[in-house]
């Protein structure tokens, strides 16, 4: 139903007296514009104050996290989408509810809680331009995300169900793509020393289902249903097994009165800096320098994506205990992918044993569907947090217990030394913030029950209106272990490193930023690939330009020094070589709107890879451009053609896609050719909107595309996605 926007200017005259006389001029023009334009066109007032997020261009902003296959993009995309499903209201959010988001710095944080103090709640997302520190550029990323609403609107919507049944933020998702060329895991099987070789045991659909109705600080509630590509519809609920592969489900209720926040099923916890629970926003080193470095206690959140390994499977629930103090408690259990093995040796500490958790979340051939759920993992624990009256000091301490139903047990490998062997693992941790004038200071410190402890403490600096800075340390033994931690790093877990991180910004003059960080890393231990203790470093400078509020432009370049053990060409040696391997990349990005209805996207990327043992240097390079034209309200077309070229797998080039809503895609190109995908968004009405994908890479001087039972006869690899939401 289309509401009519209303507005008391009486309550707006009344806001108006605490501004400055410039200010105020400035906001009764602004609102005579916008009274004008809201009396011509009855609209939604949630839909004209949150457009639909551009989450290219904020990923460009945030991370372009730069040649990297070990930065979850999938978990920061779904965690745009729950902000933007469920956004927070400007009217009632904590710091940390603000800094969840990661892209307000703390002086904005802090001149916005002022402002509310002041002057109580906002009445419109635009008085953030009366605020200090928010200009169109920071206001234009954060509406998507953002809303403005009474601080006790759920108390007049009725019952919790009559709440859920007129919710507006209420959908279900169809989603069906194919690789349309035949690949080897489709093919019959043949014989190879007598025994049939491996297929898949599914079709090649990828086919999901998803449904989530939500809204802010009051529910949400959800299920997902997927089928990867390969994977066999299967019914068998002994086993877990409900046709789809995947199934997933979640009830999250909160503000109870003490009762903060329940949930039921699937959800995900964070708490102080990562060291021990850490979900969503874990970003780590990218283009924005400063804001990505502290992690946001958020605590208890729903969890609906799609990812089959990051989230915990059980209850939890936050209590008020006092009014600065909160006590959060959970329980999970749940099955996960594991290959278990037997001993062959009678005197072995262990009958049976796993090396390790499979996270692919594929179950397509035999031996895949053979490692389906077979360790049993439970996980408990909680956090018990104060927080001054004004939001200033946080101090916490979370505790996680996790056991599993078969020991795991490392290979004997010297850089395995330290690894968690068993089947328990307790942590503990102590966390805090505190922000003195225009300084945060934020840290977490952890140990674990092998012994090895683990630290992260940082400072986030405004050094003046136009300039900030950032310091980071961190430290995680080599016998630190964390199952569900993911503190910022190096590495992609929080073991075994030592660094110190510098970053800085700068706007020097309007339209105008520099960006920079410089990060010097270090592994006291052996780790895979390196075979003995190693150091290396990471730079990074870019400058950004805005010419416009429709426009960006941005230089990067970037240097990575990274430790590795170097090839042996053949030669005989006890141990490989340990060596430096030096990448280098430059990044040029454009994006402009001519028009209303066009925009434009140019991207060019390329780097350059040289080992220290004298060899040439490997580069590789994309060139991409975009075109996005919306040919009336209803329908928007999406297109791109990128040519790409690298001399091996290892200067292989990640570039970020346009896909459905809900969809992520950012594929590895390398070798030779060319990559193209065009999108068609079409609105039948207020309910139905459907989306329709192609993309195609084809290659040059390759007679196969892909390898092992991926392998496509020929140079041309394709795919269709089709997408239809339904709104209730």
């Amino acid at each position: 139903m289309i509401k009519r926007v209303t507005i008391n200017l009486n309550q707006y005259l009344g806001r108006i007296n605490y501004l400055s006389t410039n200010c105020r001029a400035l906001i009764v023009g602004f609102l005579f514009i916008n009274c004008q334009l809201l009396i011509s066109a009855p609209v939604s007032a949630q839909d004209y104050v949150r457009r639909a997020p551009d989450l290219d261009r904020l990923t460009q902003e945030l991370f372009a996290e730069i040649q990297s296959d070990q930065v979850p993009y999938e978990d920061l995309y779904e965690t745009l989408l729950q902000y933007y499903q469920t956004p927070i209201n400007l009217n009632t959010a904590t710091r940390e509810e603000l800094r969840s988001l990661l892209l307000l710095s703390e002086n904005q944080i802090t001149t916005l809680l002022r402002h509310r103090e002041a002057n109580g709640d906002l009445l419109s997302v635009y008085e953030l331009q009366s605020i200090e520190g928010y200009d169109l550029r920071t206001i234009n990323r954060i509406l998507p995300f953002m809303s403005v609403l009474s601080s006790n609107l759920n108390a007049s919507r009725g019952s919790l169900w009559q709440r859920i049944a007129s919710e507006d933020n209420n959908a279900l998702y169809l989603r069906y793509e194919r690789v349309l060329q035949q690949r080897r895991g489709y093919t019959p099987p043949t014989l190879f020393q007598g025994r049939p070789t491996t297929r898949y045991l599914g079709s090649p659909d990828k086919m999901l289902i998803r449904y989530r109705v939500s809204h802010t600080k009051d529910f949400s509630l959800g299920f997902a249903m997927e089928k990867d590509a390969g994977e066999p519809l299967t019914w068998n609920p002994k086993n877990g097994q409900f046709g789809a592969d995947y199934v997933s489900a979640h009830l999250l209720l909160q503000e109870r009165g003490r009762l903060k926040t329940l949930a039921l099923g699937d959800y995900q916890l964070q708490f102080g800096q990562g060291l021990l629970l850490s979900s969503g926003f874990g970003v780590g080193k990218g283009a924005e320098t400063i804001t990505t470095l502290r992690r946001s206690s958020v605590g208890v959140r729903a969890y609906s994506s799609l990812l089959e390994n990051a989230f915990f499977r059980g209850g939890a629930a936050t209590v008020q205990v006092a009014p600065t103090v909160q006590a959060t408690g959970f329980a999970s259990h749940k099955n996960v992918d594991a290959n278990l093995q037997q001993a062959q040796d009678s005197l072995a500490q262990f009958d049976e044993f796993t090396s390790g958790l499979l996270y692919t979340g594929f179950h397509r051939t035999a031996s895949e569907i053979a490692n389906r759920h077979q360790l049993a993992e439970t996980v408990g624990g909680g956090n018990l947090g104060y927080t001054s009256r004004n939001g200033n000091l946080a101090v916490a301490a979370t505790g996680v217990f996790t056991h599993y139903g078969t020991p795991l047990l490392k290979r004997a490998e010297p850089y395995n030394r330290f690894e968690f062997s068993g089947k328990q693992n307790l942590a503990l941790s102590l966390n805090y913030s505190y922000v003195w004038h225009n300084l945060l200071l934020f840290g977490e410190t952890a140990r674990s029950s092998g012994g090895g402890l683990g630290t992260v403490n940082g400072l986030l600096a405004s050094l003046g209106p136009t300039v900030d800075a950032a310091v980071l340390a961190r430290h995680y033994d080599a016998n630190f272990h964390t199952i569900y931690g993911n503190a910022f790093g190096e590495n992609t877990r929080n073991i075994n490193e030592t660094g110190v991180y510098l970053g800085l910004k700068v706007r020097p003059v309007a339209r105008w930023e520099v960006s920079a960080y410089y990060d010097q890393f270090s592994f006291p231990w052996l780790r895979y690939r390196a075979s003995a203790p190693t150091h290396g470093h990471d730079a990074l400078l870019r400058l950004a330009f805005a010419p416009a509020k429709t426009s960006l432009l941005y230089v990067q370049l970037r240097q990575r020094l990274k430790p590795r053990d170097l090839p042996t060409d053949g030669q005989v040696r006890p141990v490989p070589l340990p060596g430096q391997q030096l990448r280098q990349s430059v990044l040029m990005y454009y994006n402009s709107a001519p028009t209303t209805f066009l925009e434009l996207r140019t991207r060019v990327q390329a780097s350059r890879l040289r080992d220290d043992d004298g060899r040439a240097w490997r580069r590789g390079y994309v060139l991409a451009q975009d075109v996005s034209y919306r040919l009336n309200p209803a329908v928007k077309l999406t297109g791109r053609y990128s040519l790409f070229d690298s001399d091996d797998y290892d200067t292989r080039q990640y570039v970020y896609e346009q896909d459905v809503l809900l969809a992520v895609s950012i594929p590895a190109l390398y070798g030779q050719g060319t990559r193209i995908y065009g999108i068609a968004e079409v609105r039948v009405n207020r309910a139905i909107t459907f989306w329709l994908r192609y993309a195609e890479t084809r290659y040059r001087y390759q007679n196969t595309v892909g390898t092992g039972l991926e392998t496509i006869q020929g140079s041309l690899r394709g795919e269709v996605k089709a997408q239809m939401r339904v709104k209730f």
